[in-house]
């Protein structure tokens, strides 16, 4: 047998994923989900625009190493310089890049414990060592991961607002005011890949953070996977200081963005009437999810984001099995990885036909979970 000479790291690192695909579960099943509502996307769809836009697009031509267009009109759009902006395969995608710029075997990284696992992934891909610090009731602790940051010397620190899985959020004069208590030579990942679902708030400025572009403490990642109903096409961003934006040239796959994606993207952006109407329809939703909880004796999270935690009033086993249940019954959901957030299932927006078909599921999955 052929004794493949991987890296020690990479030898050693177990063979998982972050996710598994509801297409996996549905080809295990040999069938097909009624309702699929466990990935967060936008089943909404893309604006007309970007649909029309990617049709359109020129495929036998590589994608613009620089994705200038796109950049130029994010930049137009942010009030920034394109020099703060790198364009990449999803936040995913610019995740990976960021690790392997900032991380190398022994690194201290700082995260919550439950939250996003791609960026965990990345981080145990190269060698990063992850501290994790608890949720303070459902929301992430900014205060908390910047002392552990602190503590450990860490190179990044994670954080999510709005935070998935549990769809909570913080104004953005907290994060603002916690980022004072970030450790010199930390740089803030701010994950805000559901800002464009969250509500405008008290503040002035909404959930998102009145900072500067060039601030050197932080790197805010974007996408246009969530709102913009662009999931397939992996289009997300990164706004921070130029000096950092730079780096990522060193690593970063530079035919990585297709050039069908970048048109998609673009029109998306000029369409801020289909995002409105997009906004309206996840609202929608949010409240039939939380009105179907209540029905059946449940109780749903507030959600600044396309999707909603669903309290099922036990422990993750209950909840395990509920999320089981709907599975068995066509409807795909997911739910919080670590306790005591994993008492919860999460639902994702879906169309009036796909929260009939979880409304229709859900009170039979209850009920063959609690006869154990």
């Amino acid at each position: 047998m052929t004794q493949y000479r991987l890296t020690p790291l990479a030898d050693a690192l177990p063979s998982t994923v972050p996710f598994v695909g509801p297409e996996t579960q549905e080809r295990a099943m040999g069938r097909a989900f009624d309702a699929r509502l466990g990935a967060n996307e936008n089943v909404f769809g893309p604006s007309p625009r970007a649909i029309e836009a990617m049709a359109q697009a020129q495929q036998w031509m590589y994608g613009d190493p620089e994705s200038h267009d796109l950049r130029a009109a994010l930049a137009a759009h942010h009030g920034i310089s394109p020099a703060n902006i790198i364009v990449g395969e999803g936040i995913d995608g610019l995740l990976g890049y960021l690790v392997r710029l900032m991380v190398t075997e022994g690194d201290a990284v700082v995260t919550s414990d439950g939250a996003y696992p791609t960026f965990n992934y990345h981080v145990a891909g190269f060698g990063g060592v992850l501290h994790k610090v608890p949720y303070a009731g459902d929301h992430e602790d900014p205060a908390a991961l910047f002392a552990k940051a602190a503590e450990v010397d860490a190179k990044l620190v994670y954080l999510a607002n709005p935070d998935n899985p549990m769809g909570s959020w913080h104004e953005g004069p907290v994060i603002s005011s916690a980022l004072e208590a970030l450790p010199k030579g930390c740089l803030l990942v701010l994950d805000e890949a559901y800002i464009d679902c969250a509500p405008e708030g008290t503040a002035p400025e909404g959930t998102a953070p009145d900072l500067v572009a060039d601030d050197p403490r932080l790197i805010r990642m974007r996408t246009f996977s969530k709102a913009h109903g662009l999931a397939g096409a992996r289009v997300g961003y990164a706004i921070g200081a130029p000096d950092l934006i730079t780096a990522f040239g060193k690593v970063r796959n530079h035919f990585g963005m297709n050039r069908a994606a970048q048109a998609g993207a673009l029109a998306a952006l000029q369409d801020s009437d289909w995002l409105a109407h997009v906004q309206a329809r996840i609202a929608e939703a949010r409240d039939r999810i939380a009105q179907i909880a209540a029905d059946n004796g449940l109780v749903a999270l507030p959600s600044a984001a396309n999707f909603v935690a669903i309290d099922c009033g036990a422990d993750g086993s209950f909840a395990k099995a509920v999320l089981d249940g709907l599975v068995a019954r066509g409807v795909f959901v997911r739910m919080p990885f670590a306790a005591p957030q994993n008492r919860c299932i999460r639902v994702s927006c879906g169309t009036p036909e796909n929260l009939d078909a979880f409304a229709a599921a859900l009170p039979g999955a209850l009920e063959d979970a609690k006869k154990g």
